[in-house]
């Protein structure tokens, strides 16, 4: 299946975002990619991942076929996040076997000088799409502008001109859902089943959930955080 092919099978499913920062005692490509198995066996259509290693030890795991959203995260000087900054960083992910490339989508300088539209474009010619994780409204036309295959709320809480919110933040999917034609994946605190279909209701896609499903330590916080009358934030 081509990677335009893999991005409409997503459609009405749900994306398991199978990630583990160092430190998390199930960090590295065995967990992730028998975490990847588990999601699929439940049903999920397709799976998020960082890294080369994580990426190749996923699709071995699941199958050619299987979607994978792709993603090359940068640290900052800062200690912040840079998702798939540069066109070199797209490709290793492709060569690892994710047709899907998740990318910053906002007007933040990239690391390396590269514009988001030099990278989709070297995302194309590797036979990819590029999926632009998004903040505001505002970044997503500018995404679209760029070539974006599809737009996500994935940086919505996570950027200076984005408000977080408790949950997804419903108001920018249904936004995003009428900009048309690209589709619009439902990404960032979603935390219940309820959540997931309200954003299907609204217009996405498909929907992205990581860390209630594939996060124990975070879903253990929450449960303790909550027995103790905290909000577990």
């Amino acid at each position: 299946m081509d990677a335009l092919g893999q991005l409409r099978s997503l459609a009405g499913g749900l994306v398991v975002s199978c990630q583990a920062r160092e430190g998390n005692p199930l960090h590295g490509p065995v967990f992730m990619a028998a975490m990847a198995q588990a999601a699929m066996l439940g049903g999920a259509v397709g799976i998020r991942a960082d890294g080369v290693e994580d990426i190749s030890a996923i699709a071995a795991a699941v199958g050619s076929d299987v979607p994978i959203m792709g993603i090359f995260k940068v640290k900052q000087p800062d200690g912040s996040l840079f998702i798939t900054p540069t066109a070199e960083s797209a490709r290793k992910v492709i060569d690892a076997g994710a047709k899907l490339e998740a990318l910053d989508g906002t007007r933040r300088d990239r690391p390396g000088g590269e514009s988001l539209r030099q990278v989709v474009e070297a995302i194309h010619a590797a036979g990819g799409m590029a999926l632009a994780d998004c903040g505001t409204i505002e970044h997503a036309r500018y995404s679209l502008e760029c070539g974006v295959d599809a737009i996500g709320s994935t940086m919505s809480g996570y950027t200076p001109d984005s408000v977080k919110t408790d949950g997804p933040d419903f108001s920018l999917i249904e936004a995003m859902a009428k900009l048309n034609p690209a589709p619009v994946f439902a990404e960032g605190r979603v935390w219940t089943r309820e959540d997931a279909r309200m954003a299907l209701d609204l217009g996405a896609s498909f929907v992205v959930v990581g860390t209630a499903i594939t996060n124990p330590t975070a879903i253990t916080e929450r449960f303790v955080a909550a027995m103790r009358g905290t909000s577990g934030e």
